[in-house]
Order: C-alpha cells, then sequence, then structure tokens
C-alpha cells in the first residue's frame, strides 16, 4: 500500500496486541567498511501496540526486539 509507518490503536479482546508494519525503503546509511563509505540498506517500521492491563510495555519491547531478530535473519526461524 506504500504506507511508511503505522500505529494500531484499538486493541479487541481476546487480543493483546497488535502489530503494524510499514513498508520497505531504501535507505543510504554510513558503512566504514565500504570503499564509498555508505550503503544501501532496506528499512522499515514497525510499530507495537500493547494493552498494558494484560502485557507490561518492557515485554512488548522484548517480542519486537525478537521479530526484529527474525527479520534480520531469516534462517533462525528454522531452529
Amino acid at each position: 500500500m506504500g504506507i511508511d509507518s503505522s500505529t494500531a490503536i484499538v486493541i479487541n479482546p481476546p487480543q493483546s496486541c497488535i502489530l503494524a508494519i510499514g513498508a520497505a525503503e531504501k535507505k543510504l546509511v554510513l558503512d566504514a567498511d565500504s570503499d564509498k563509505g555508505f550503503k544501501e540498506v532496506n528499512v522499515m517500521k514497525a510499530t507495537l501496540s500493547c494493552d498494558h492491563r494484560v502485557v507490561d510495555g518492557a515485554v512488548g519491547v522484548r517480542r519486537l526486539k525478537a521479530f526484529k531478530s527474525y527479520l534480520e535473519s531469516p534462517l533462525s526461524f528454522l531452529l
């Protein structure tokens, strides 16, 4: 859909969290190993909305961190 970021607000029972994902876009980042000094990477924004009556914000952060690690290393799903 071309949406770069989104935030889910309404959490309907029995859900405890909603993950909103934006589109991936190419950006330039600094890279000391490259001869140019930069490289092109794909960047995607993800937002996790949590119902704090059910899920503590710290637990939500750990889930989002795990989601990030799975996206960066998809073969880890198989292990």
